[in-house]
């Protein structure tokens, strides 16, 4: 009996052991405000400025950016594939059955990725344009 329990005690910490390791890579890399701080200086003023014009045009427009950030990261990770409109052979999820009708902000956030890329062509992604669009968009109608 003793035996067993110090073999099951033994693969329980071998079991933490590996999955310690596996997971310590991950819990080094963390998120940053400042990714963008040397490539894109001025992303957070341009997103900001189109923030703050957005929601004075129109007060719900911050909760709506928000919505579009949800249903962006829901299905498949937080990948700006809500953004992608439709071509010949694929119908995007900005017109996919459960967001047609039902998502609004695209236009914001094509106006923002606009000034980003005409300051930093090629550097910022659409996702990040939206994770910081909506976190601005919060910060503005709190």
């Amino acid at each position: 009996m003793a035996a067993a329990l110090l073999r099951r005690a033994v693969v329980v910490a071998a079991v933490l052991a590996t999955v310690t390791s596996l997971l310590a890579p991950a819990a080094v890399a963390q998120l940053s405000t400042s990714f963008y701080s040397g490539s894109c200086s001025s992303l957070e003023s341009i997103v900001r400025s189109g923030m703050v014009s957005a929601v004075q045009q129109e007060p719900r427009m911050g909760a709506s950016i928000l919505r579009l950030f949800f249903h962006d990261c829901f299905v498949n990770g937080c990948d700006g594939s809500v953004l992608l409109d439709d071509s010949s052979t694929l119908t995007g999820e900005k017109n996919a059955g459960p967001n047609a009708n039902s998502l609004r902000g695209f236009e914001v956030i094509d106006a923002i990725k606009s000034r980003v890329d005409a300051a930093c062509p090629g550097t910022v992604s659409c996702a990040d344009i939206l994770a910081v669009a909506a976190r601005d968009g919060v910060n503005l109608v709190i």
